[in-house]
């Protein structure tokens, strides 16, 4: 059923929000799941009109009955009635994946209905699907702000930060440190396993293997080792710094490694639907995602280096919050920017939407990216 929009303030038949006029504020949809949560909060703390969303009407009238905003439900397969919500706002911020299911008939309605959009994606077809629209987004007056959390805020600024100490770089190098992830990160991992691993080569997506190359990277606490991944950065940072050739790590000891080797072999498995379900559910019960004394204590960690074909590089650093924190954080940062009309009508990335030391405003986020550095020998 539709979900009837009610919430403290409201009669018990409350109007739903779409036979409402248009009103200035967003819409959050999958605000019912972990990350969707943390956002609502934040965006109450902050006064910033939000209406949540999502699918299952009983889910997100639990929420709202916890923070005191409006709801409605529907579902996104049927596309007059996605249409119909998303133009009661101006803008909607996506945060219900796996986002390659649930990204292209949001993109579409808010084309349609000239509604901004923004989502926390990290997946690379993802980026690139958005991307794509970008004429579209501008012939309609609409910005289109994929990756608005921890994928990719942090690592676009540095990487944008990084290019801008080196004009001319053709190699660009990102790493994190891995989190414990929710069970809708964890979904979106296993739908991805099959895909196997990606690097950014003389400007083209090209296919590698899992662990592809493993380096030890020196975080700003301590060194680490990690592995390469295909993470989101190989479509956004191409376009925030035109960097030719891009590579993505994840922290990893040996068994990790060995681990993502060994098992993509097992991945056309995935393909099985039965296989996928058993999968797909033990995930949401496995990964539960950190509690909140996890998200006050952690610490996130990224490290970039740009490197020019005559020897010169600049290597920089970032730290902030946990991962889930920082997401909650920066898309609400993002969202209220977008709401306030200082973003250009386009698909665009964070660093390019609002400047390489956006990350920054985030509190407790910190870009250490020093001058170029002499020319020397590249690393292995």
């Amino acid at each position: 059923m539709a979900g009837a929009g009610r919430h403290p303030g409201l009669g018990r038949d409350a109007v739903p929000v779409s036979r409402r006029r248009r009103r200035p504020g967003a819409l959050l949809y999958g605000a019912n799941g972990f990350t969707g949560r943390l956002i609502a909060a934040v965006a109450r703390r902050d006064g910033l009109p939000v209406t949540l969303g999502g699918r299952r009407p009983e889910a997100v009238a639990r929420v709202a009955a916890e923070t005191g905003q409006p709801w409605v439900a529907f579902r996104l397969d049927h596309p007059e009635r996605v249409a119909e919500e998303v133009a009661a706002f101006d803008a909607v911020l996506l945060a219900a994946g796996p986002f390659s299911r649930t990204s292209a008939p949001v993109v579409e309605a808010c084309l349609a209905a000239g509604t901004h959009y923004l989502d926390i994606t990290g997946e690379i077809a993802v980026f690139e699907s958005v991307f794509a629209r970008d004429a579209d987004a501008k012939r309609a007056g609409v910005t289109l702000l994929p990756g608005t959390g921890f994928d990719v805020v942090p690592s676009d600024c540095l990487a944008a930060a990084l290019a801008a100490e080196l004009p001319g770089a053709s190699r660009l190098l990102l790493a994190f440190r891995a989190f414990a992830p929710s069970s809708g990160t964890a979904r979106t991992m296993l739908e991805s396993l099959p895909n196997g691993g990606a690097a950014r080569v003389d400007g083209a997506l090209v296919p590698v293997p899992p662990a592809w190359k493993v380096r030890e990277i020196p975080f700003a606490d301590h060194p680490r080792n990690a592995m390469t991944v295909s993470w989101g950065d190989l479509s956004t940072a191409y376009r925030s710094t035109g960097i030719p050739n891009i590579e993505t790590y994840m922290t990893a000891p040996p068994a990790l490694v060995a681990s993502a080797r060994a098992g993509h072999a097992l991945a056309p498995l995935l393909s099985l639907a039965l296989v996928r379900w058993f999968l797909e559910a033990a995930v949401g019960k496995a990964f539960p995602g950190p509690d909140e004394g996890a998200r006050a204590r952690e610490r996130s960690y990224l490290w970039g280096r740009v490197e020019r074909d005559d020897g010169a590089f600049v290597e920089g650093t970032a730290e902030t919050l946990e991962g889930y924190a920082f997401t909650a954080e920066a898309s609400v940062a993002c969202l209220a920017r977008v709401l306030g009309g200082t973003v250009v009508p386009g698909a665009t990335t964070p660093s390019a939407a609002f400047g390489a030391r956006f990350a920054e405003s985030i509190g407790g986020t910190t870009l250490r990216v020093p001058s170029a550095s002499a020319p020397g020998p590249p690393p292995a």
